[in-house]
């Protein structure tokens, strides 16, 4: 069989892209720079060189590089190696974490973004029915680039040079404002990873751009593939998606694409059946205030953020039982507990907020009395 050439990037050199050194985190600089003294490739590599490229100032600066995480480690003393499924290399500066992350590869014989019914294990890298369970195959930068999600996150910084690779066209998409995934199939990226699907909405709401009309088709139908994913990493999905400034845009594109009833069945289901009236009205109003917060720079809290979200269903469930006779606070005690033991199926809301999204609901019935 003939082996596939390895594609080769586009390279930008110096003069011809925006990013300057200066608008780099120091810290993310000092690993780029001691990475490479010891002899590793390194890159800024994601969202860092994406957003540095729109004017926008980054929120994390990550960096690929071709040694493993122990050598990693062994480069520096303030690292801690994490992750099982995707083992990564955590650089820490006080408060400030620059994650690096070794190239991955494919195994021999696989076709990234390939439809998958079975159970592989090659090496160290697990897929059940398409997903990717877990991820530990290293390999080329060219093989880690085609595996990354959109073509916008898949540029890399070369800090020997500093150049641009772009190696699945992102540079032309951040020209176009077009999110698009890398590979062929996209139905087969989405099943390998289905957050990406909010990521996609996220994207797009963050940075104003089209999903890709290929990437945006099979989203209301690959929507369920989100049960798949486990509930605390949704949790911290929909805080990225509602507590970064566009928590209404998100909603609507959310509900759009169907995506929003898997992650919040019964409010779905309640919100349907009374589409114009006050309850969208109600959430609508909680999301902008939040993305009001943020731009005014003010806090925000995941307790209101997940009370206005869940309220509806509570307070339908609160006024049956009132309606059966059940005393108004131990009505919206039980209907409080109902619906958040519910919902942690879906999103896994730590008790540290949950705690707090319920006293805002036992809260109502006496607001009501003042």
């Amino acid at each position: 069989m003939l082996q596939e050439p390895t594609p080769q990037p586009l390279i930008v050199p110096r003069p011809e892209h925006s990013i300057s050194r200066a608008n780099i985190s120091q810290n993310a600089l000092k690993v780029l720079y001691r990475l490479s003294q010891a002899g590793h490739q390194a890159f800024l590599v994601g969202g860092g060189v994406r957003d540095l490229l729109l004017g926008h100032e980054p929120k994390d600066f990550d960096i690929a590089t071709d040694a493993t995480p122990e050598q990693v480690r062994s480069v520096f003393r303030n690292c801690r190696l994490i992750g099982r499924r995707f083992r990564l290399a955590h650089v820490f500066f006080g408060s400030e974490i620059i994650e690096v992350a070794t190239f991955r590869g494919a195994p021999a014989g696989h076709d990234p973004g390939q439809k998958s019914d079975l159970v592989t294990d090659a090496g160290d890298r697990l897929v059940e029915n398409g997903m990717i369970l877990r991820d530990n195959v290293y390999g080329t930068i060219a093989e880690d680039a085609l595996r990354r999600d959109f073509t916008i996150n898949a540029l890399y910084y070369n800090i020997e040079d500093f150049s641009l690779l772009d190696y699945a066209g992102g540079l032309e998409d951040i020209r176009d404002g077009r999110l698009r995934l890398i590979g062929g199939d996209i139905e087969a990226r989405y099943r390998e990873d289905p957050v990406r699907m909010l990521r996609a909405v996220r994207f797009a709401c963050k940075l104003g751009f089209i999903i890709d009309p290929a990437c945006e088709a099979p989203l209301p139908e690959m929507a369920p593939l989100l049960a798949e994913v486990p509930p605390a990493r949704l949790f911290e999905e929909i805080l990225k998606l509602f507590h970064t400034g566009y928590a209404l845009n998100a909603f609507e594109k959310l509900r759009r694409y169907d995506l929003f009833a898997q992650l919040f069945p019964e409010t779905d289901e309640a919100l349907a059946r009374q589409d114009q009236e006050f309850p969208i009205t109600f959430v609508s109003r909680g999301l902008d205030n939040t993305d009001k917060r943020i731009r005014e720079r003010k806090s925000v809290a995941p307790p209101f953020l997940f009370a206005v979200l869940m309220w509806e269903p509570v307070r339908m469930r609160y006024q049956a039982l009132l309606d059966q006779g059940v005393a108004e606070n131990e009505a919206i005690a039980i209907a409080a507990q109902e619906v958040a033991s519910r919902q942690q199926r879906q999103i896994a809301i730590p008790k540290r907020f949950g705690l707090p999204m319920r006293e805002i609901w036992l809260l109502q019935p006496r607001l009501e009395h003042r």
